[in-house]
């Protein structure tokens, strides 16, 4: 793997109004009344956002396959056919009310980085493989980045494959309908690097004033549903100092997440974001309230701590109030951090191209997460406006898209090496 791409090599730009155009083509497949994308994770419509993108990618003569999770994989051929490939892409699925670039923008760019390639008629020594991962959002059938966690082994396709959306449809029942099962055979072996483009879904970069982000690594989670339980009594007629109210208790946890997240800056994330209340009557004091907690930081160390200081801290909350309180876990993803290599060669293609960028941790989980855990992995990420994500209000300037490829471009051709007399 090439450390530093030579300055003798004149890396073309990319065409950043054909990869707009190429963006906003697929965002009409699902696309809403309000501007945004609804294009789910095994729908027809996600059907259709293959078939399109397959329609690319053949027309720029890659080899186009599936492994049995359905995730896409187009490769073009190096010049060393033994070698391992570079990976770059992301996820075509979104959220019912999610954007057009969540994602896509990923996919899109890398193919514009071999449209590119073959415009210029530059070879690499590496394989270049696209990749679309299959169900990252994990909207319609949890868990979220499903495909790169079966191909990285953080989840069994077995286990995929049966589980079910509101409906009761599994995801392999909605995986045969749109036609999509492949093979395991079809999988690339090992990563040589894989490379994620990506909207930032936060509002640091545009806020300094970062046109790039050099992603050097990704929170690690861990998720929990808290279920404080009391008495359910009538509002009127029940004294203060009797009642058991487990809505008061459920605020209580409400605050010890925002003060203990708040206690591990600057990367501590704590946050409550779903709440049922039972029996939700306005003149009963609530007797059940089940919530839902997400802590987030960099260092597996600090996550640890600041678990083990929140059930201490329901301990204490169960006892001063004699509310019952049950902690489940849900989700527990360690930090990331990605490859010293793959990340240099993403900082470089920024300093070449001259875009102002800045190191920046992922706050949200991203299919680079799992695959890091198995090959040497790196992001790049562009502003988005305001932060706004997973909305149909969410937005990247053209400017930004281009610059994001162009590094997308430039850390690709560092990774997968010239062929041998290739000119560029």
């Amino acid at each position: 793997m090439n450390e530093t791409l030579s300055t003798e090599v004149n890396v073309p730009a990319i065409d950043g109004e054909r990869l707009w155009q190429t963006l906003m083509e697929l965002a009409v497949i699902g696309g809403t009344p309000k501007g945004g994308c609804n294009r789910q994770a095994l729908t027809e419509l996600d059907r259709e956002g293959r078939e399109l993108l397959i329609r690319w990618c053949e027309a720029e003569g890659l080899a186009v396959r599936f492994d049995a999770i359905g995730n896409l994989f187009a490769r073009r051929d190096g010049s060393n056919a033994d070698a391992d490939p570079v990976v770059i892409g992301s996820h075509i699925d979104t959220q019912p009310t999610g954007g057009k670039y969540d994602g896509c923008f990923g996919v899109l760019a890398a193919l514009e980085v071999i449209r590119t390639l073959n415009a210029n008629g530059i070879g690499t020594e590496r394989p270049i493989e696209l990749v679309s991962w299959t169900n990252e959002e994990g909207c319609r059938f949890a868990p979220c980045m499903m495909g790169s966690g079966v191909f990285a082994g953080q989840l069994t396709l077995e286990d995929a494959l049966s589980r079910t959306d509101v409906d009761g449809i599994t995801a392999g029942e909605a995986l045969e309908a749109i036609g999509y099962v492949g093979d395991d055979a079809n999988r690339p072996g090992r990563f040589a690097a894989y490379l994620e483009a990506h909207i930032e879904q936060g509002p640091i970069l545009e806020d300094e004033g970062k046109t790039i982000g050099v992603v050097t690594g990704a929170l690690g989670l861990k998720w929990f549903d808290v279920t404080v339980t009391g008495m359910a009594a009538h509002s009127g007629s029940t004294p203060m100092h009797l009642r058991r109210d487990a809505l008061l208790g459920a605020t209580r946890v409400v605050e010890a997440v925002n003060r203990i997240a708040l206690a591990h800056q600057p990367d501590g994330r704590g946050t409550v974001g779903a709440f049922q209340l039972l029996p939700n009557s306005r003149n009963v004091i609530p007797g059940q309230v089940t919530l839902s907690v997400d802590f987030r930081h960099s260092e597996g160390e600090v996550l640890d701590a600041i678990v083990t200081e929140f059930r201490q801290t329901l301990d204490a909350i169960a006892r001063e109030t004699g509310l019952s309180i049950e902690i489940a876990p849900t989700a527990d993803y360690p930090p990331q951090h990605f490859a010293a290599d793959c990340i240099a060669a993403v900082r470089q293609g920024a300093q070449a191209n001259g875009y102002a960028h800045r190191d920046i941790v992922s706050g949200a989980g991203h299919d680079a997460v799992f695959i890091g855990d198995i090959a040497p992995a790196a992001m790049i990420f562009i502003p988005c406006e305001k932060g706004i994500s997973h909305n149909e209000s969410e937005y990247a300037a053209p400017e930004d898209v281009t610059a994001g490829a162009n590094v997308l471009l430039h850390a690709t051709l560092n990774l997968a090496g010239l062929a041998a007399g290739a000119a560029a």
